[in-house]
């Protein structure tokens, strides 16, 4: 019984994801051979979501900054949990946009080596 009822949540938990990515459900048409239909989506500015990526990691990194001063200063309602937990997080994202950065300099330098 408890089987069955994971499977169910799973099976709802996939249909929840599917509808929030606007993934179509199978056509029945035979000839579809089990395609599944992607709606068009926006066309994204690159510059433009790498600029909120950038701001994201920069307000996530001005935020624990202003959390550690707050507790520095004696603020009872901030915690050293909140404070370490902000710090990771600003690192982890800060690591993450380093990352991203170098592969995007190693794929111009791949694409710069490349003979025309």
């Amino acid at each position: 019984m408890s089987d069955s009822m994971n499977v169910n949540q799973i099976l709802t938990q996939i249909r929840s994801l599917r509808d929030q990515t606007s993934i179509a459900r199978p056509e029945a048409n035979p000839n579809s051979l089990g395609a599944i239909n992607v709606n068009p989506t926006e066309k994204v500015d690159f510059g433009s979501m790498l600029k909120q990526s950038i701001d994201a990691v920069n307000e996530t990194q001005k935020s624990a900054g202003a959390m550690s001063a707050a507790f520095e200063r004696g603020d009872e309602n901030v915690s050293l949990t909140q404070v370490m937990v902000n710090l990771q997080k600003s690192e982890v994202s800060f690591k993450a946009m380093v990352e991203v950065r170098n592969k995007f300099v190693d794929a111009y330098q791949e694409v710069m080596r490349m003979s025309m």
